[in-house]
């Protein structure tokens, strides 16, 4: 990926170990990232009597296992108010003490299915929702108990009630994330043909819940080996790019959910060959760059979740990209620079999370890219970055990354850092407590040094010296302050006998 350079026998540390050792703290960060999961359940309380009910009774609502068995029993043998028993069934199911009732109830959970699958409406929908409160559990008994649903949840996504769709979607988003075997059972009973038969739904409802369901799945700590292949069989990702060409804002909510569905298929790895042969690179700096516009003008709540997932995908499509040697940007690079930039400062007040991704991708589209690189420095995005110094260690170390990135193509961009005032915020960072962020100013100054050796001459690296004397016998920084040292030393001393030489 780097090419190699030959470098003179004073400095000490190869510019070539330098890119090396920064690729490898790039490796680690991108597994880390890829290793945080947003697995969480959602409970779906959107009917009429809810929100009146849960302030006036739920503090109190807490049924007996006697209760239960009542409720059951008044239900099973069809009393009068069957409805009414029903709803009461699933305030009660609010509580965990009432779940574990519920399930200890020898039948109960079969009785429940066979309301489920009635012909009433009313009482189906009922039964759909005292079985979205048992999915919510984070009990796993209670989890385990509803598992003999899974089958007739699936059997009515493709139902034309698109109320109990949804509800159906994110009660099996919540089972999913309960076992491997879980899983297991709904991919057998055809749970990715069903995701792709909801995300043809004309309701918007119904695709907010299939993306989040689909997103459980595809956290799966098996997803790269069972489910994701599967996934781009079904050609899945074909259908969440088109959805993303949506103009309306009632389906931020469901963007937000696909965008994360694509950020999971892409960090997994599995076949990222194929999607930037269907042109995803391009689709996804078309949607960023409108992105970046809509935000310009409008404030928009919840914004940071639909940029961070995408962003995260472009930039690790761009890093494999890089890797094989292609080149996939071309007329697009200019117009995604404008837009990660204004990303940058519209969320790095309040989501440096979104901050960071930016940088990552401005990474990966600066390595060894002469276009990008000049663009940077054309557009005067330089001073942007050096203002971000400073902000948390992770920032710190990507905005010198990046600056390592343009410095490393060589003095005409190394003299354009230096007019920027760049060793004006770097130094100052040598004295951080953080050796990594340590380690990369050093890689910064070094590349600087070997392009341009009279910023050595600079007052603000003859300070930094003075700064890195206590730390010049630090087992890990050692050999870079050495070979900053190296530098500097040789260009005084040039500097020197040129000045004697005049005066002779």
């Amino acid at each position: 990926m780097w090419r190699r350079r030959k470098l003179g026998k004073k400095l000490h540390l190869g510019l070539e170990e330098l890119r090396v050792q920064r690729r490898e703290r790039e490796t680690a960060l991108r597994k880390a990232r890829r290793e945080q999961q947003l697995i969480s359940k959602r409970l779906l309380r959107d009917h009429p009597d809810d929100e009146e009910f849960l302030e006036e009774n739920l503090q109190h609502q807490l049924l007996s296992e006697q209760q239960v068995l009542h409720l059951i029993r008044d239900i099973q043998h069809g009393s009068a108010d069957k409805l009414k028993s029903l709803t009461d069934l699933r305030h009660g199911l609010g509580k965990k003490d009432t779940q574990l009732s519920f399930i200890r109830v020898e039948g109960s959970m079969r009785v429940l299915i066979g309301l489920f699958t009635c012909q009433s409406d009313k009482i189906q929908m009922e039964a759909a929702r005292c079985l979205h409160e048992l999915s919510h559990s984070d009990d796993p008994a209670v989890s385990k108990a509803c598992l003999p649903v899974t089958s007739y949840l699936l059997t009515y996504l493709s139902g034309s009630n698109a109320e109990l769709t949804e509800l159906c979607l994110y009660t099996l988003g919540n089972l999913i994330v309960e076992s491997e075997a879980a899983r297991h059972q709904l991919l057998l009973q055809g749970i990715i043909p069903a995701f792709a038969v909801c995300i043809q739904s004309p309701h918007m409802t119904v695709l907010e819940a299939t993306g989040y369901a689909l997103s459980q799945l595809l956290q799966a700590k098996e997803a790269h080996q069972n489910i994701v292949p599967f996934v781009l069989e079904a050609g899945l990702t074909r259908d969440i790019l088109r959805l993303f060409v949506s103009d309306s804002e009632d389906g931020f909510g469901m963007m937000i959910e696909f965008a994360w569905c694509l950020h999971y298929v892409v960090s997994s790895q599995v076949n990222n060959a194929l999607l930037i042969s269907q042109d995803v690179v391009s689709k996804l700096v078309h949607l960023l760059t409108k992105l970046a516009g809509f935000l310009t003008n409008t404030n928009f709540p919840g914004s940071e979740l639909l940029v961070c997932p995408l962003v995260r995908c472009l930039g690790n499509l761009l890093a494999e990209v890089d890797a094989a040697g292609n080149k996939v940007l071309n007329q697009e690079d200019g117009r995604l620079l404008v837009a990660l930039f204004v990303f940058i400062q519209q969320f790095q007040k309040e989501h440096l999370f979104v901050v960071r991704e930016c940088l990552w991708t401005l990474n990966n589209m600066t390595v060894k890219d002469p276009t990008i690189c000049s663009a940077v420095l054309n557009f005067n995005l330089v001073p942007v970055m050096l203002q971000l110094l400073g902000h948390s260690k992770d920032i710190n170390l990507l905005v010198l990354t990046v600056l390592c990135n343009i410095a490393d193509l060589g003095p005409v961009y190394c003299q354009c850092l230096h007019e920027n005032a760049i060793l004006s915020r770097v130094i100052p960072l040598l004295e951080t407590s953080d050796v990594q962020v340590t380690l990369c100013c050093l890689d910064l100054i070094i590349i600087l040094l070997h392009y341009c050796p009279q910023m050595a001459k600079d007052p603000q690296m003859l300070s930094g010296l003075q700064i890195l004397e206590p730390y010049k016998d630090h087992p890990e920084a050692k050999q870079h302050i050495q070979a900053v040292w190296n530098y500097c030393s040789s260009v005084i001393k040039e500097h020197s006998t040129e000045g004697n030489k005049a005066v002779e």
